[in-house]
């Protein structure tokens, strides 16, 4: 195949020479490569050629890493995955006026969703391990496809349990924070820190996209509607996750972007549920393990089970609009974004014990504070204090998963999913007794009381993780134990259990 001319001539080379010679084009050839450079995309795509060239972009002389192709796919996949998670609260009112349903049984589906969103996530690791991400994150987009395209059929409020509660539960479980963890872990490198916080505040972005268009859609022209765009924007998907993402870089001959030496791929041969259960009983040996656990757990309670849950009815307690409030949690998303990419580039360059110590004793300081910030309108205390918890949101993510993934090795991503589990565990706890003591005492000031105090606690036990040692960042066992995993009695770094 004819590429192009050397600056010293005409030269006539073949693709894969070109690449293994890493030859960078002069400017006067740039015209021949945009006009080449389509051939090439079109040559790549058959299966010997694939075998056979390395899968870097080179365009005008610059190389683009296969990695940050993957890295652009999952992050459409994740922003999707986080709206169609959030999308049966633009349900609960045409619902219960269409079927009458109570707001407890719409509730129902929405907690089996929550709890199996967090649940699904370490065995979705395992079997990403296993059967590869791409069939799992196509399999998952498969499964939002079919329970928001069968709602529009449904009589029954079982039937909403079933659809939204379970298949879309287990879809957008399967492309949670552990999708985020494998991606950066085979990959990346160099970065791993600013990737894992551009992808996790996809998340955010996510619900910040779909929301408003959804809610629009349900009430021009009707809930079934925006169901159906679901449906439709989860199957788009597949066809880019099925072509662009690769499940490892040695796959298609590349080493992940910023390695020096060749890593070979994670080889699991295990079943995926067996693996997880087995990782969590050998992870629970450790101090770390529930140190980082518990604060998760801590998080999920005093973000989604707690401001996210119960921030608007405490806010209308004391006056304010509920439009107002809702904008408020808004404003939120919008610096959760900023937060985690934040976030990310720090976990790059700081302990992230520091960070996680820092972030959760911050976070408790602003809870303390919150029950006197109320008032029918906003003002600037208020506001400083939307734009900081935004900030803090879930920029405990980032350091979270560096911390499993130095301690834990190549078993990073499944203990992360435990973790993760954790997350929601808390945030299901905390949206029910908050309740409750709503109920019993009028107002919510005990409940943001205690969750400042516990996250004050979460601090501290972040500050109690394990350090990492040389060989667990690349999850090469240091005196034949199994990778990742700590001999029983002994934590990671040597501390007793």
């Amino acid at each position: 195949m004819f590429i192009g001319r050397a600056a010293n001539g005409p030269e006539h080379l073949t693709g894969d020479a070109q690449v293994e010679r890493g030859h960078v084009f002069q400017s006067e050839d740039r015209d021949a490569v945009r006009t080449a450079h389509g051939l090439i995309l079109s040559y790549i795509g058959s299966p010997a050629t694939r075998r056979g060239i390395c899968h870097d972009r080179r365009i005008d002389g610059v190389r683009l890493h296969r990695a940050w192709i993957v890295a652009g796919v999952a992050l459409v996949a994740i922003i999707g995955a986080a709206g169609f998670r959030a999308t049966p609260g633009v349900f609960i009112t045409p619902l219960q006026d269409e079927f009458g349903w109570s707001t407890g049984e719409i509730g129902l589906a929405v907690s089996v969703n929550l709890t199996l969103f967090g649940l699904t996530a370490p065995f979705a690791a395992a079997l990403m391990d296993r059967f590869g991400m791409r069939r799992v994150v196509a399999v998952a987009l498969a499964l939002v496809a079919a329970g928001s395209g069968v709602t529009v059929f449904m009589t029954a409020s079982w039937q909403l349990v079933l659809c939204w509660g379970v298949l879309v539960g287990l879809g957008t479980g399967s492309m949670a924070l552990v999708f985020v963890a494998t991606v950066t872990d085979r990959w990346f490198v160099r970065h791993r820190g600013l990737v894992t916080g551009i992808l996790t505040a996809g998340g955010a972005t996510g619900q910040l996209i779909f929301l408003p268009v959804l809610a629009q859609l349900s009430q021009a022209h009707g809930w079934r509607s925006a169901a159906l765009t679901v449906m439709g924007a989860a199957l788009a998907v597949v066809p880019l996750v099925w072509f662009l993402l690769r499940d490892t870089p040695q796959e298609i001959g590349l080493r992940p972007y910023g390695a020096t030496e060749d890593v070979s791929p994670p080889a699991t041969l295990e079943g995926a549920g067996r693996r997880a259960l087995r990782v969590l009983r050998e992870a629970a040996r450790t101090r770390s393990f529930w140190y980082l656990a518990g604060g998760f757990a801590i998080c999920g309670a005093s973000t989604n089970g707690l401001v996210g849950t119960h921030f608007i009815p405490a806010a209308h307690d004391h006056g304010m609009p509920e439009i107002m409030a809702a904008s408020l949690l808004a404003v939120i998303g919008v610096f959760d974004i900023a937060g985690t990419v934040a976030s990310g580039w720090l976990s790059d360059r700081i302990d992230p014990r520091r960070l996680l110590g820092a972030y959760y004793a911050l976070r408790g300081a602003s809870l303390l504070v919150l029950p006197q910030l109320f008032a029918a309108s906003t003002h600037p205390s208020m506001l400083i204090f939307i734009i900081f918890y935004g900030l803090d949101w879930v920029a405990t993510v980032p350091p979270t998963v560096a911390l499993c993934r130095r301690i834990y090795g190549r078993q990073g991503a499944v203990v992360f999913g435990w973790v993760f589990a954790s997350h929601q565990v808390g945030a299901a706890f905390a949206a029910t007794l908050a309740g409750l003591v709503r109920d019993h005492l009028g107002n919510y000031d005990l409940a943001w009381y205690v969750a400042g105090a516990l996250c004050v606690a979460a601090a501290l036990m972040s500050l109690r993780v394990a350090s990492s040692s040389g060989d667990l960042s690349t999850g090469q066992p240091s005196s034949g134990q199994p990778v990742g995993v700590a001999p029983r009695g002994a934590d990671r770094a040597g501390e007793p259990a």
